[in-house]
């Protein structure tokens, strides 16, 4: 009988022992969901942009200027090229038209802007110059004709190809510069680790998306940087593909005449 006051009161100590164990388990796991829903909450790209190293915010920032460098030469290039082959169905029009060569060149021989122009302009040159000096011979004249219009079209070929050797170089290392940013956030991470002395989720999460991001930047850079690349490529060879088939055709044309010329 007396024993029983004696183990009453030491249940009601172990119940409350117990009690005042899940309440502080509780507000544990509370403060825990709250560091847990504020990390996510700050988990924006501009958050961690702000809260990286210099050397990661020198990363992003060089991909944010590659990646709209190349959007403006793929944007530039193809309005360019566009105009450009606008420009050439004009003037092929004109120039099977049935307009005498010697006319349509003196017309456009100042103001010859396109390459298809600049082709033609270079071969009329060489003809005319040719005609003056009185050599008709048609391996001679021929001859400079043609090599008149290779380096024409060289010479185009260099100023349409203006920034694709950007381009490639932007599709091809954007990623690995992202990848070089993910490496020094890791590294920075390792070092938050040991300083903090804590490898929970709450640690953990914000380092290795941080990390993560410079990755995510260099992907978006790098994948339309190399499509435009590729796609800006093909447009290139196809109009440089014309201007050969028209220098060809003209060869033909300037051939007849010469051959007229000699029988006569």
């Amino acid at each position: 009988m007396g024993l029983y006051p004696y183990f009453g009161s030491m249940n009601d100590q172990i119940l409350q022992t117990a009690t005042s164990l899940q309440a502080e388990q509780q507000a544990t796991n509370g403060v825990g969901a709250n560091v847990i829903t504020q990390s996510v909450s700050d988990s924006s790209i501009f958050s961690y942009f702000w809260n990286a190293s210099f050397l990661i915010k020198i990363v992003i920032l060089s991909l944010i200027i590659a990646s709209v460098y190349s959007w403006a030469l793929i944007i530039s290039n193809r309005i360019k090229l566009k105009r450009l082959n606008k420009e050439a169905d004009y003037f092929e029009e004109e120039f099977w038209s049935g307009t005498p060569l010697e006319n349509l060149y003196k017309q456009i021989h100042n103001s010859a802007s396109d390459p298809m122009t600049v082709v033609f302009c270079a071969a009329m040159s060489e003809w005319e110059q040719a005609v003056q000096d009185g050599n008709l011979k048609p391996e001679t004249l021929m001859l400079r004709v043609e090599k008149a219009m290779e380096v024409a079209i060289n010479r185009e070929t260099v100023d349409l190809e203006q920034g694709l050797p950007m381009l490639s170089g932007i599709g091809t290392n954007g990623v690995i510069i992202g990848l070089f940013g993910t490496v020094l956030g890791i590294l920075n991470g390792f070092k938050t680790i040991a300083i903090q002395q804590s490898a929970s989720i709450a640690v953990l999460g914000p380092i290795i998306s941080e990390a993560l991001v410079t990755t995510a930047f260099g992907i978006i850079t790098a994948i339309p940087a190399a499509f435009g690349y590729s796609k800006q490529r093909a447009s290139v060879n196809k109009y440089i593909n014309r201007l050969e088939i028209f220098a060809e055709d003209f060869s033909l044309i300037i051939l007849r005449q010469v051959n007229t010329i000699s029988e006569q």
